[in-house]
């Protein structure tokens, strides 16, 4: 299994990785802003993709939009402090597989991601 994590904020990778390890997925990319994610995306192949939603120089949204213009079947987990109505509705419509507010607990995580990759730990 193979994922990629964007977020700007290192610990927020490092606790979505150790999360992810946890449940065996063997490969883990990550991207400290949107920009890199896209730029990943294209040049790989994952299983899963987590992204941010605020981000310097592309956001979650924007990871989002690329993503699905590439791979319409791949799923793409936003995880975020954003929880407006009108941002969880714009990524629904963009295609988003899931969603998570930050603060979250692990089990959380870890419910959402095996609903996606139900082969996992």
């Amino acid at each position: 299994m193979k994922a990629l994590v964007a977020d700007d904020a290192k610990m927020m990778r490092t606790i979505i990785r150790r999360t992810l390890e946890g449940m065996g997925v063997d490969t883990i990319v990550d991207a400290e802003d949107g920009a890199q994610a896209i730029e990943a995306f294209g040049n790989d192949t994952f299983d899963i993709v987590l992204t941010d939603w605020n981000m310097p120089h592309k956001t979650g949204l924007d990871v989002l939009k690329e993503v699905r213009a590439a791979n319409a079947d791949v799923p793409v987990i936003i995880i975020t402090t954003e929880g407006q109505q009108n941002h969880v509705l714009e990524a629904v419509k963009a295609g988003v597989s899931d969603y998570i507010l930050k603060p979250f607990e692990a089990d959380a995580l870890k419910e959402k991601v095996a609903k996606h990759l139900p082969n996992l730990v």
